[in-house]
């Protein structure tokens, strides 16, 4: 299975897929210049590296408000 064909089977984009191959994150054979993947094997892959991401710092979730920063008057 193509990274298209897998970014569609697993709704993550064929850019976060390709990541997460050359992190050795999610196995796959490499035909000359095609990555070609095994969709039970990256499955698997993904449960047992799965964890939960941890959030930036200072990352908002959607729905939250941050405070404002302070201004600081020009010199």
């Amino acid at each position: 299975m193509s990274v298209k064909e897998l970014s569609l089977e697993l709704g993550i984009s064929e850019k976060s897929i390709r990541r997460a191959y050359w992190k050795g994150e999610i196995p796959a054979e490499r035909i000359c210049r095609m990555i070609l993947f095994d969709l039970e094997v990256v499955r698997q892959a993904m449960r047992s590296n799965g964890s939960p991401r941890k959030r930036a710092e200072g990352a908002v979730r959607v729905g939250d408000s941050r405070p404002r920063g302070t201004r600081q008057r020009p010199r």
